[in-house]
């Protein structure tokens, strides 16, 4: 039979292009246009600096410890809100699906999703504030004598980090978690494990990929913190995170090429932190191929 004979669509399914294949070039092209081709042109533009050599954003910006040090500022409020809303949730996790209202209290520890980190870092200014509910009530209780001071420091930034950041925490803990067959505990209980074996021993190797990616995807969040930084902390002091020295680049400075370079350094320091963690999860976790050789 002539090949011209053969129809179109089994000549392409013949090459592994059937029409399932042909339904992923949409999300290719989009891909390509909202990420590969900003990021590209961000990484372009950073060795273009407006003076100097091709590396003469990077030089700058590791010689200058106002602008270095925005790095460990991040990492500072970024790292412990993280490790915080995985500590918190995990157990908050545990609880809630064994309660028969589960929707319900799923819904209400959510709720700061819906507000958005603005609004959230609004009333915030607020609560927290040298006149605010939580100064007045603690001095009305005799606990403090003048107003605790929250805000505009390294605590207003943390508060709200971690309001923002523990629902979406949470949802992702609450997911792995009801993943996980009960009976597989029960067994264990039966043969006699206590909680505490269960949970080491079945429990956590089973949830250590989930933990692994839901650390790295919170820690992402907060890293780029930013509207929190402003509102709540000290933008010229101890809360000037790497994203604030991106903006004044940019929008201040009107240097494109050196926001990008710092854009470049901050995409590059949260890479080196999830590829740490992915790897850390192997000391909780082995595969099928691990498990079996034991």
């Amino acid at each position: 039979m002539n090949q011209s004979d053969v129809p179109l669509r089994l000549r392409l399914a013949a090459r592994g292009l059937d029409g399932v294949t042909l339904l992923v070039l949409p999300s290719i092209a989009l891909l390509f246009a909202l990420f590969v081709y900003p990021f590209s042109y961000g990484l372009w533009l950073s060795f273009n600096p407006k003076t100097g050599s091709w590396l003469g954003n990077y030089a700058t910006f590791f010689s200058d410890p106002f602008l270095y040090d925005t790095v460990i500022t991040t990492l500072r409020l970024a790292l412990p809100v993280t490790v915080l809303n995985v500590l918190v949730a995990l157990p908050v996790a545990f609880r809630v699906r064994l309660m028969p209202r589960q929707r319900v209290l799923t819904t209400i520890l959510v709720l700061p999703v819906t507000l958005g980190t603005v609004l959230i870092a609004e009333g915030l200014l607020n609560y927290l504030g040298p006149q605010g509910w939580l100064s007045r009530s603690l001095m009305l209780l005799g606990l403090v004598q003048t107003p605790v001071k929250l805000l505009h420091n390294y605590w207003g930034v943390f508060i709200s980090l971690v309001l923002t950041g523990f629902p979406f925490t949470f949802l992702l803990i609450l997911s792995y978690v009801t993943g996980i067959d009960p009976a597989l505990e029960r067994a264990a209980a039966t043969l006699g494990a206590r909680a505490a074996s269960r949970f080491w021993n079945i429990t956590l190797p089973l949830l250590a990929p989930g933990l692994a990616i839901t650390f790295c995807l919170s820690f992402v969040q907060a890293f780029s913190v930013f509207p929190s930084a402003v509102l709540l902390g000290a933008p010229a002091g101890p809360t000037r995170v790497i994203s604030i020295a991106a903006y004044q680049a940019a929008f201040e400075q009107y240097d494109y090429s050196m926001a990008s370079a710092i854009a470049m350094i901050m995409g590059a320091v949260q890479l080196v932190v999830v590829t740490i963690f992915l790897g850390a999860r192997g000391l909780f976790y082995r595969g099928p191929a691990g498990g079996g050789k034991g």
